[in-house]
């Protein structure tokens, strides 16, 4: 089963670590030695033979049924029961919080009472404790004093069963008295600065005691006008759970009629100090309805908690189902910050469901959450919205509701608006989460769980592309631009808040058909001690910006807009400004339309930063200068070409095109004795996921030697290497006849004979220089090396065919067999099946080059191959859950490296369903096979449609070992990576995590840069003809074979293949164990006599100074670390 233990720890929070000595769970878990409580022990039970064999009873009988007809299988549900589990508060937990709240309860109980003063005057505050309020304006009017609470109360998740952890918050309502206030306070903030006057003064009473841990002033939500005072127990438990102590008034104390979103409750005298020609006029001033809905919050919380009571009391589910959807909430980071869908407006969504019976109360969790998922992802509130009011006649309508604000969930009082600090890209956001969530959950071939509750979905690895506002001040500049003065008002001068919608649906605007979704974070609760000033708006960190693109438009350079007669030209001329021309089209239509700067793949894919840095300047005044775009910060690794900066979309294209050329000829080629059946690529490069695809080269003949005989170029001695010339495999299947012979040298013979005919008759028809060989034929066209392989469909079987001593036919699987069979039929079915895969997704050839740059840059090349690596990305566009497939190549990378480090390698296959042929019956074998002969399967075990049983690909590498470093190194390369690109202060190149760790070797062998091929030298294309070059010629590896060869028993050598200078060594650990003198085992050894046994051990130096002789020219410096190993 998974574990779902690790939901805690998955989780960053302050709250997280596990509790100490948990209470035994049903006598069967016992308390580790690690108080932490990680792991846990089963120890067996004991039943008697009735016991053991007993009938199943009737409740038994329904949960076996309940499994069957809901989940998938009863490990699903078998996994959300254990989830709940670990979610919820244990008993002991659960002691330490209530006698907590009574310890807190008697202090409040006894706060001194203070002289009645000015609300402006905070003489009677001690200097040591400071107000949680940005005074702006400075002075309002009002009296106040302090005085013990009217009453303390339990409200929220605790008392109604669904607080959760691993961030354990408990609510506290402390009752100000009602002489403390007038009912006159809702106007022009004298209410809210007296509530945040009144958490002083108990935070100043509360300093004394040492009964309080810790104590921090924060806000609910987000919402500057309420702020909380966040306490913590002393000693041990401090970081088990928060107090969260809200001030409230009484309730009834206001009437609700005054917080109507049309009304108004500030006044624009008031806020901007300066005298109006309709001052006095209330009729005339704007509505402000967002500081309503903050007031009227306060006056609700107990209603709210008798309502959610009397729901939960009539469903056994309630708390079960909220749990688990705040879970799935928390992994989308929708559930805490300013507009987010807390569990709060979770428990009411549930309620919603069930007071209007699209649920129903004898519902399971497991139901409860899949069709709130379902409502979510069906209803759009930002349209439609909901009411839980049972008399909507005497409060506000939904419409007047609609008209104040995005998003509309209103509470059971009909008066307040329960998402009205939520922005409709919130919302929708959630609603796309919950459209996906419901697109995988039914799908068999999905692991649901893991997918929906237990993978946490951060912005940096969900949405394609992320922008940050980095100065948030400038959003004052843009609240003026926007002339946004009465929205200031009613969001009490946080310029953030007010700004974001407005820039929202700019963006929206512009952006249009080339994004699927936008979405921004949402700003953290500020927390700060009781002693500092409450924080400026701009001191929040950078507002981020997701965008989930629509792959075939989003690159497009040129934004069409209407003909230059029509109504709407206007329209779009106001929103591109200067950018928009007129332009005639081939069509002959003349319109409007803007141009953007693009020619190569990687420029266009950064036409979205163009147009949102245009038009943030344009109608925000947000300078570029703010504007931190990270949508191919990554992409700079495998970028080529100084004058036109390239990702290898181009230069694929090429040879792809090349390739289909020579494709076409071979097929017409006439006078073979045999007809051509197929024609296939076999070369990472024509399926776009070559790192550095190959460049049509110039040849500089001043590197190379002319050898007549063979008419080949030879490289010169005294000169660098030259460039690296990759042949690209072809595969040329030759139609079965009786005329082929079945001896396996014959058949080699008759491959040979069609390799000279091929390229007699490819020189005769078309003057490519051509070079046959016994087992290939190599053709230069168009500046590059095509290496035709002549195949035969039936050779694999002859070479297993043998006759024994008795004369009898014996067939055995053989390792030459299977490389032939790899070569012919498996990876050209694999290079056209991933070509097809990148007509359907333009990133997905990008994404390839990332990951096999960071491999070979990490030295792990040889043991995640190419095609290994290929076959990984395409796992993350064919099952991309709980995602979308990747829109752009640096979410791709990231999620690569992700599925790397968090894949349960030991116990699960990872199926690649390539054009989708696998059904769920095949998952379910594939799964089945793989547990029953797992210790005889690869340590990385990858399962296609043509290969569900042996995992070919991974059949001799990675081992254990590499893949337990491959695996942690990927793990810290992406915590590495997602610090550093949304991290704005860090200056850090992004290419760290393209650096190895060094350190880790024994011996590091430096390389002549010059003698190290780059393959990366682009001129002008040569014609077809002319003499041929050297091909596949690269030194480096070929000094790493006879290195292999030679001393392959004592280490393992490591180089990155893309240009890396430096091949470095690891000896086993075997090897310097002392082994007995045997005369055929003395190569590369010493031997060390003690008393009469002579044994032999490696000789370092003898080691090193051959490595220096065997790479003589091309070794640069040798570095031996010593103090690595014991001689």
């Amino acid at each position: 089963m998974l574990c779902c233990c690790c939901y805690c720890q998955m989780i960053p929070s302050e709250s997280h670590e596990e509790e100490e000595n948990e209470a035994p769970v049903k006598a069967k878990r016992s308390k580790t030695e690690d108080a932490g409580g990680e792991e846990v022990v089963y120890h067996p039970v004991k039943l008697s033979r009735s016991d053991l064999y007993r009938p199943p009873t009737a409740e038994e009988l329904n949960q076996l049924k309940e499994a069957e007809s809901l989940f998938h299988c009863s490990l699903l549900k078998m996994q959300m029961e254990e989830l709940l589990k670990e979610v919820a508060l244990s008993e002991r937990r659960k002691q330490q919080i209530d006698s907590f709240i009574q310890t807190v309860t008697k202090l409040l109980r006894t706060v001194p009472e203070s002289p009645e003063v000015e609300v402006s005057d905070l003489s009677w505050l001690s200097s040591a404790v400071k107000v949680p309020f940005l005074l702006v304006p400075k002075t309002t009017k009002g009296k106040f004093h302090m005085t013990p609470p009217a009453s303390v109360d339990l409200i929220g998740s605790y008392p109604l069963g669904t607080c959760t952890k691993p961030r354990v918050m408990v609510d506290l309502a402390v009752t100000i008295p009602a002489d403390v206030l007038h009912p006159k306070d809702v106007v022009n903030q004298r209410y809210p600065r007296k509530r945040a006057l009144y958490l002083a003064g108990l935070a100043q009473y509360l300093a004394s005691s040492s009964d309080i841990g810790s104590m921090l002033y924060s806000c609910l939500h987000g919402n500057r006008l309420r702020p909380v005072l966040l306490l913590t127990p002393p000693g041990k438990d401090s970081s088990s759970f928060i107090v969260r102590v809200h001030a409230c008034p009484p309730p009834g104390f206001f009437k609700p009629n005054r917080f109507h979103p049309q009304r108004n409750n500030i006044r624009t005298e008031w806020y901007t100090g300066l005298q109006t020609s309709q001052s006095g006029k209330i009729s005339s001033e704007p509505p402000t309805p967002h500081y309503n809905s903050s007031v009227l919050g306060d006056l609700l919380p107990r209603a709210h908690l008798q309502f959610l009571s009397a729901v939960s009391s009539q469903c056994s589910a309630f708390a079960d189902g909220v749990a688990l959807l705040k879970v799935w909430l928390r992994q989308r980071e929708l559930h805490q910050g300013a507009g987010c869908f807390n569990g709060f407006l979770a428990s009411m969504l549930i309620a919603y469901l069930l007071t209007s019976h699209r649920i129903s109360n004898s519902m399971t969790a497991y139901q409860l959450l899949r069709n709130t998922l379902n409502f979510l992802a069906s209803t759009d509130l930002t349209v439609n919205g909901i009411s839980l009011a049972k008399d909507p006649d005497s409060t506000p309508s939904l419409a007047e509701f609609h008209d104040a604000f995005q998003v509309v969930f209103v509470d059971p009082s009909g008066h307040l608006n329960m998402c009205a600090d939520m922005t409709a890209c919130t919302y929708k956001q959630l609603q796309h989460e919950a459209s996906v969530s419901m697109q995988f959950w039914d799908n068999p071939t999905v692991d649901g769980f893991h997918s929906l509750l237990m993978t946490p979905k951060p912005m940096i690895r969900t949405s394609d592309h992320i922008f940050q506002l980095c100065e948030l001040v400038k959003l004052q500049s843009s609240c003026k631009k926007l002339n946004l003065l009465s929205e200031l008002m009613d969001h009490s001068g946080n310029y953030v808040h007010t700004a974001l919608p407005y820039i929202l649906s700019l963006l929206q605007r512009g952006l249009g058909q080339r994004i699927h979704l936008l979405t921004h974070s949402l700003s953290p609760d500020p927390e700060w001690s009781v002693e500092s000033e409450a924080p400026k708006h701009k001191a929040q960190p950078p507002l981020s910006f997701g965008v989930l693109l629509m792959p075939e438009l989003a690159a497009s350079a040129l934004e069409r807009g209407p003909p230059a007669d029509s109504p709407k030209a206007a329209e779009f001329r106001q929103l591109w400004g200067s950018r928009s021309e007129l332009r005639r089209f081939q069509d002959g239509a003349i319109t409007e339309a803007v141009l953007w700067d693009g020619e190569s793949m990687c420029q266009k894919r950064l036409v979205p930063r163009q147009i949102i840095t245009h038009l943030l300047q344009l109608h925000a005044d947000i300078p570029e200068s703010s504007v931190r775009y990270v949508g191919a910060m990554v992409d700079d690794v495998i970028k080529t070409g100084s004058e036109l900066p390239s990702t290898g979309e181009e230069e694929s294209l090429l040879v792809v095109q090349s390739y289909d050329d020579l494709s076409r000829k071979l097929w017409r080629l006439e006078g073979l004795p045999l007809s051509i059946t197929a024609v296939q690529g076999a070369h990472p490069a024509l399926r776009y996921t070559q790192v550095f695809p190959p460049l049509p080269l110039k040849l500089d003949y001043s590197f190379f030697d002319r050898e007549k005989t063979s008419r080949s170029l030879v490289p010169k001695e005294g000169k660098p290497c030259p460039a690296y010339i990759t042949p690209i495999t072809v595969i040329c299947h030759m139609e079965g006849s009786g005329k082929w012979p079945h001896d396996r040298l014959a058949i080699r013979h008759i491959r040979t004979a069609f390799h000279i005919r091929l390229g007699e008759l490819l020189k005769k028809h078309h003057n490519y220089t051509c070079r046959p060989c016994p087992t290939h034929l190599d053709v230069w066209k168009d500046g590059l090396v095509f290496r035709i392989h002549v195949a035969y469909h039936r050779e694999p079987q002859v070479l297993r065919e043998s006759v024994n001593a008795e004369g009898l036919l014996v067939v055995r699987d053989n390792e030459e067999a299977q490389a032939l069979e790899m070569a012919t039929i498996h990876k050209p079915l694999l290079t056209s099946t991933l070509h097809g895969l990148q007509q359907q997704h333009p990133c997905f050839g990008a994404v390839c080059r990332l990951a096999k740059r960071w491999l070979g840059a990490q030295l792990f090349g040889d043991d995640i191959t190419e095609d290994t690596a290929d076959l990984l990305v395409a796992s993350l566009f064919l099952q991309p859950a709980p995602f979308t497939p990747p829109g752009s190549p640096q979410v791709g990378f990231l999620r690569f490296l992700h599925l790397l480090s968090s894949f349960d390698w030991r116990n699960n296959p990872l199926v690649v369903n390539l054009n989708n042929q696998l059904a769920a019956t095949d998952y379910t074998e594939i799964k089945n096979d793989f547990t029953a002969t797992r210790e005889s399967l690869p340590v990385l075990f990858i399962a296609t449609p043509k290969d569900k049983k042996q995992s070919i690909w991974t059949k001799r590498a990675p081992s254990v070992q590499m893949l337990q470093r491959v695996v942690m190194v990927a793990a810290e390369s992406l915590k590495l990576l997602e610090n550093q690109l949304m991290d704005s202060n860090q200056i850090q190149d992004v290419r760290v995590v393209m650096r190895p760790p060094l350190d880790a070797y024994d011996v590091l062998i430096h390389l002549n840069p010059k003698q190290v091929p780059r393959g990366i030298m682009a001129g002008n294309v040569t014609q077809s003809g002319g003499a041929l070059p050297v091909i596949n010629y690269n030194p480096v590896s070929l000094y790493m074979a006879e290195l292999r060869e030679a001393f392959g028993d004592l280490a393992l050598f490591f180089c990155d293949p893309h240009g890396g200078t430096v091949i470095a060594v690891l000896w086993k650990p075997k090897a310097f164990i002392p082994v007995p003198f045997k005369t055929s085992q003395v190569s590369a050894r010493s031997v060390v006599v003690t008393g009469e046994e002579a044994n032999t051990v490696p000789n370092v130096e003898a080691i090193l100074e051959d490595f220096r002789i065997m790479g003589k020219g091309l070794i640069k410096s040798l570095e031996a670390r010593t103090e690595k190993w014991s001689l």
